[in-house]
């Protein structure tokens, strides 16, 4: 059966990020909030509070299988974005440790 995950990036770092079960944005896919079909209004008011912090960016609702308990994209573009960088991450020809996600990746609804 299909389900929705919200996902974007996370403005500071870049990170593909994923709204997870606790309402926080995190970089593993496999902690994604799945949404059912009829979860729309919650799935919205995500969007619309996530929208308003400003700090996540280019906000996406991707269909997703849970398949053998893993959650996987429909799109190949998410799963490529969920398995991280195709590059290396550097910066004036040094390796480059990004900022993650700190507390306060925190959504109120």
């Amino acid at each position: 059966m299909s389900k929705e995950i919200l996902t974007g990036n996370e403005l500071t770092s870049g990170a593909t990020v994923y709204l997870s079960r606790g309402d926080t944005w995190v970089e593993g896919l496999h902690l994604a909030r799945l949404f059912a079909k009829e979860d729309v209004a919650e799935r919205d008011a995500a969007l619309a509070a996530t929208k308003a912090t400003g700090r996540i960016i280019s906000l996406e609702i991707e269909e997703v299988e849970v398949v053998d308990g893993e959650i996987v994209p429909k799109r190949l573009r998410e799963r490529i974005r969920a398995a991280g960088p195709t590059a290396p991450l550097s910066l004036n020809g040094q390796a480059y440790d990004r900022q993650h996600l700190g507390e306060d990746g925190h959504v109120s609804i």
